[in-house]
C-alpha cells in the first residue's frame, strides 16, 4: 500500500456513530441532512459547492480548501474543477485541458494516485519529504496547509471523480474528520455525477448545435414541428475553390484547410454575437437574432463586423501559408436580413434544429453571386438598408429560385476585407 493510501472502508458501527452524531468533533449529520434538502438541489457546480462549504463551516469541520473535479465529454477540455478557498472565500472554476494525463502537472501528484488507486490518500505536511513529493504539494504547504486529503468518487462511466479537503490546523485533521469527509462524499457521489452528466449534455448540445438552439433542446423543444418566427441577419459562406481542393490535397491536409477556415469564421461569429446554425460540406449557415443583438440594425451590423474580423484574420494568416508554397484560404458571404421559421424537421426519430424560408435562399443565392461579382463580400438591398453603412451597388442580378432580379451590395472596399 502507498505510504500515503488509506482504507476507505468504515465497519458499519462506525458508520452508524457518524450518521447519529455519536462522535467526538463536528457533526457530520447536518452536512447530510443539507444535501438532501432542497437547497442543495441544484445544477450549478458552483452553487452546490458553495452550499457544502457553508455546511461544513457552520459545523466547525476544520476546513482551509475543497476542490472537487469531474471528467467531461468536450472538444477542448478533459475535465472541470472548482475550488474554494478560505483566504478569499471565493470559488474558482477551472477548465482542464486535453493531454493533463501526460503533463508533469498530473504525473505522480496527488489527483493522479487518488484515481489510479481508487483508495482515499491523506498528506500530512510535517511527515513529507518535498523533494520526493510532487510540487503541489509544496505549493500547498506553503499556502499554509497541514493536512490534505483525497477521496474518490466512482461515476457511473467507471470514471473517478476527486474531492481534495485540506486544513491549515496546526495538528492537521484527525482521524474522525477524515472518516466524516469520506462519508460525506458516499452522499456527494450522486451530486456531482448529476453535475457532471449535465455539464456533459450541455457541452455536447453546445458543440454540435450551438448554444441557443441547445439550450431549447435542454428545455424540451424536441418534437417535430416545434418552432418559431425569428427576425435575424442571416450569414451564407462557402469555402472557395473546395472541388479543386479535394482532387489536389492530401485528405489530411484538406481537413486542416477545412477546419482553419471554420475556425476563422467561427471565432469572429461568436465574438459579436452569431451563432453557427449548420456546417454544409464546405459551407456555413449562421444567424445574429434581432432579439440577442438589441435589434435588426445591431444584428446586421453585427454581422458584417465578424465578417470584417473574419476576412483580415485570414488574410494574415494566408501571408504564412503563400510563404510556404501552400494555397490561399479563401471564401465568400451572402448577409440577408428577414424573418424565418427557426425549428425541429425531420424524420419523428432523426431531428434537425434549423431556420427555414425564402429569406435562408437569398441568403446562399448571395453568396454565390460573389463568384461572379468578383466580390467576396454582398448583401442584400434589405439588409444594406437595414445595416445602414455606406455600400455600393453591384449591380440587379437574376437569382435562382427568386422571381424578380435583385440588387446587392457591397462595402465600399470590397477587395480590401
Amino acid at each position: 500500500m502507498d505510504s500515503h493510501q488509506i482504507p476507505n472502508i468504515l465497519a458499519p458501527e462506525d458508520q452508524a456513530r457518524l450518521l447519529l452524531r455519536e462522535t467526538d468533533g463536528w457533526a457530520l449529520s447536518p452536512v447530510l441532512d443539507w444535501m438532501f434538502s432542497s437547497s442543495a438541489k441544484t445544477l450549478d457546480a458552483t452553487e452546490l459547492l458553495r452550499g457544502l462549504v457553508d455546511e461544513l463551516l457552520a459545523v466547525g469541520a476544520p476546513i482551509n480548501r475543497i476542490r472537487y473535479s469531474f471528467w467531461t465529454i468536450h472538444p477542448q477540455i478533459a475535465a472541470i474543477t472548482f475550488i474554494w478557498t478560505k483566504t478569499d472565500d471565493h470559488i474558482e472554476q477551472v477548465s482542464v485541458p486535453h493531454g493533463i494525463r501526460e503533463t508533469g502537472a498530473w504525473i505522480g501528484s496527488p489527483a493522479e494516485k487518488v484515481v489510479n488507486t481508487q483508495q482515499l490518500q491523506r498528506y500530512r505536511m510535517d511527515e513529507l519529504d518535498f523533494d520526493k513529493e510532487h510540487p503541489v504539494l509544496r505549493e500547498l504547504h506553503v499556502q499554509g496547509v497541514t493536512d490534505y486529503v483525497g477521496i474518490p468518487m466512482r461515476a457511473a462511466s467507471g470514471e473517478y471523480h476527486t474531492v481534495f479537503i485540506s486544513t491549515d490546523r496546526p495538528v492537521g485533521f484527525c482521524d474522525q474528520d477524515i472518516s466524516k469527509f469520506n462519508r460525506m462524499c458516499d452522499f456527494l457521489q450522486p451530486k456531482v455525477e448529476v453535475l457532471a452528466m449535465r455539464s456533459m449534455s450541455v457541452e455536447l448540445l453546445n458543440t454540435y448545435v450551438g448554444a441557443r438552439t441547445g439550450q431549447r433542446v435542454l428545455r424540451g423543444q424536441i418534437k417535430r414541428g416545434d418552432g418559431e418566427l425569428i427576425e435575424a441577419a442571416l450569414w451564407f459562406s462557402d469555402l472557395r475553390d473546395f472541388t479543386a481542393l479535394t482532387e489536389s490535397l492530401p485528405a489530411e491536409e484538406l481537413l486542416d484547410v477545412l477546419n482553419t477556415y471554420f475556425e476563422f469564421v467561427f471565432d469572429a461569429v461568436n465574438e459579436f454575437g452569431g451563432e453557427v446554425l449548420r456546417f454544409i460540406g464546405d459551407a456555413m449557415l449562421i444567424v445574429f437574432t434581432a432579439e440577442t443583438a438589441g435589434g435588426p440594425k445591431e444584428a446586421c451590423r453585427a454581422a458584417l463586423k465578424a465578417a470584417e474580423r473574419a476576412f483580415l484574420s485570414l488574410a494574415s494568416f494566408n501571408e504564412g501559408r503563400e510563404k510556404q508554397g501552400k494555397p490561399e484560404i479563401r471564401f465568400g458571404v451572402g448577409l440577408h436580413e428577414g424573418t424565418v421559421i427557426y425549428g425541429n424537421v425531420g424524420a419523428p426519430a432523426r431531428l434537425d434544429f434549423t431556420v427555414m424560408g425564402p429569406a435562408v435562399n437569398r441568403t446562399a443565392r448571395l453568396e454565390g453571386l460573389t463568384k461572379d461579382v468578383g466580390c467576396p463580400l454582398l448583401m442584400s438591398k434589405d439588409f444594406a438598408a437595414i445595416a445602414d453603412v455606406e455600400t455600393v451597388s453591384r449591380g440587379i442580378h437574376k437569382m435562382r429560385g427568386v422571381e424578380e432580379p435583385q440588387e446587392v451590395f457591397s462595402l465600399q472596399s470590397c477587395q480590401g476585407i
